[in-house]
């Protein structure tokens, strides 16, 4: 069972997701900035991280940059879940380290076939 690390700020979205992943087979942790998902990452070792971009504290990019930035963390894919669909937004997340982005409002079947190739491509499908 893939482990995802879902972070976002508002209770509703994760709420939503984390009862559709889970519904799917997924084992769903949440947080909710990315201060949180850095502090967390390390431990639980997540197959995929979807990641909201504009949150408090720390930011979906500079969180997605310091996992990045470590080791131990650094392979772990990245899914960007944004509202920023403008000319050079899906620039901005993949330079910050995201390896896809799925735009809000999330249309559930994309995201599942974007979560699910690359996991495949990680080997933890």
């Amino acid at each position: 069972m893939p482990k995802i690390l879902l972070v976002d700020d508002e209770e509703m979205n994760r709420d939503f997701l984390q009862r559709r992943l889970q519904k799917r087979g997924y084992e769903v942790v949440t947080a909710i900035d990315g201060a949180e998902a850095c502090a967390k990452i390390a431990g639980i070792r997540p197959d995929l991280v979807l990641m909201d971009v504009m949150m408090p504290v720390l930011d979906g990019l500079q969180a997605t940059r310091n996992i990045r930035s470590q080791p131990e963390t650094k392979e772990i894919p990245v899914i960007a879940l944004t509202a920023m669909a403008m000319e050079g937004d899906r620039e901005k997340v993949i330079e910050a380290g995201c390896d896809d982005y799925a735009t809000k409002p999330i249309d559930l079947p994309v995201l599942l076939e974007k979560m699910q190739a690359l996991l495949e491509r990680r080997g933890a499908s």
